[in-house]
């Protein structure tokens, strides 16, 4: 096992992986696919997976030929250099990894300051892959794109499934039905992928959102922009905090399209940050009965009022769906994207043989969440901050 040099950032070959079975509750994706694994394997690298983890996925561990499987979580991560996870495992988990040694997954630690707190106590350097930099030069290491992605398609077809009418339009003997209207809130990866996959399925689809620039993709695909007259560009492609009559002006017309609307797939979502409520209640009971609202953003808080995250609520009729974690559902894609996005900042890290945390890349620096002790995340460390003087009681 490499030796890890707190402070100077490298670990020396031979370098060993870990991937164990994910833990979290519905979590079926699995770090690193067969084939990317068997790949790292003929790079010289040593991979321990533990036996089952690629089951829920659909991976056997026949598959994973040039791996090493074993069926003891401890042991494997006494001899474990790099760890790599999908969902951040329990702070217990944490604490058995060798002091000092490499983790790479999704930690969103804004949200759990006990995690940040055990990774700087065994001074493990993490990266968070929530926050590689939405950057040119980044775009293949971006998880939350390819997942994204992923869950932008699934939330169509659970719109589909749950709507009471069918989305294209068919001509029968018995009449002809007419196509669903379909909204998309948010043209990001994952409305885009959804703007896609409902016109796949024949519905009439619109699409909303607040930068300008994003009308040339929406109607690429085939989509109709709604226009507010709202232009609110923000730095690193995300939207802006809007002002108060722009955030009316928006929502009056918005509402307009809600009402017509059969499903609406809402996506709209900052990292790090609470999802903007974009859906009031009043937007609700302006629906009509029978229509569907699929909340991607229900994991930070849902951009719909009436979102409850893991549920769904009905209110006159109409039908708030707030799924978590739907990329999971297509396990395999996911893990397959999502472990190439990891191999390839890995790739980054790996100069000569070694792994070198060089802080003055900023990729790596970017979406260095803690490092010999230290939260290093400044961004982090300001929403923990603020998050801990919010929940100080008063004297």
């Amino acid at each position: 096992m490499g030796d890890y040099v707190p402070g100077q950032g490298e670990l020396l070959m031979s370098l060993t992986v870990a991937v164990l079975r994910e833990r979290t509750d519905g979590e079926r994706r699995v770090a690193l696919d067969p084939a990317s694994a068997n790949k790292l394997a003929t790079k010289g690298f040593k991979i321990l997976v533990e036996k089952g983890a690629g089951d829920a996925a659909g991976f056997s561990d026949e598959q994973y030929s040039e791996c090493a499987l074993l069926d003891d979580t401890q042991s494997i991560l006494t001899m474990a250099d790099i760890w790599l996870w999908v969902q951040v495992p329990a702070t217990e988990q944490l604490a058995n990894l060798p002091d000092g040694h490499l983790c790479m997954g999704l930690v969103f630690a804004h949200r759990n300051a006990a995690i940040v707190e055990t990774l700087n106590q065994h001074k493990h350097a993490c990266l968070a892959m929530e926050l590689v930099p939405r950057i040119s030069r980044a775009q293949s290491m971006d998880v939350l794109s390819s997942q994204a992605t992923v869950a932008g398609y699934k939330a169509v077809l659970r719109a589909a499934t749950l709507a009471p009418r069918l989305f294209p339009m068919l001509t029968t003997a018995a009449g002809t039905l007419r196509p669903a209207s379909v909204v998309i809130i948010g043209a990001g990866v994952a409305g885009l992928q959804a703007i896609a996959t409902a016109k796949r399925l024949g519905a009439r689809v619109e699409a909303y959102d607040i930068r300008a620039a994003a009308r040339e993709q929406v109607e690429s695909l085939g989509a109709k922009m709604i226009d507010t007259g709202v232009n609110a560009e923000g730095e690193g492609g995300y939207a802006r905090e809007l002002t108060d009559e722009e955030k009316q002006q928006q929502a009056d017309k918005l509402a307009e399209h809600l009402a017509k609307a059969d499903a609406v797939i809402s996506t709209a979502a900052i990292p790090g940050r609470p999802a903007p409520k974009i859906i009031s209640q009043e937007m609700v009971e302006g629906m009509s009965p029978g229509s569907v609202i699929v909340d991607l953003a229900a994991e930070s808080g849902g951009n719909c009022v009436l979102t409850e995250p893991g549920t769904t609520v009905k209110l006159n009729g109409v039908m708030v769906d707030g799924p978590l974690d739907l990329a999971s559902e297509a396990a395999i894609h996911a893990s397959e994207m999502y472990a190439r996005n990891l191999i390839n900042l890995l790739e980054l890290l790996v100069e000569n043989g070694n792994i070198n945390v060089n802080r003055e890349d900023e990729v790596i620096d970017g979406t260095l969440l803690t490092y010999n002790g230290e939260l290093v995340h400044s961004a982090t460390a300001d929403l923990l901050a603020r998050s801990a003087a919010d929940n100080t009681p008063g004297d």
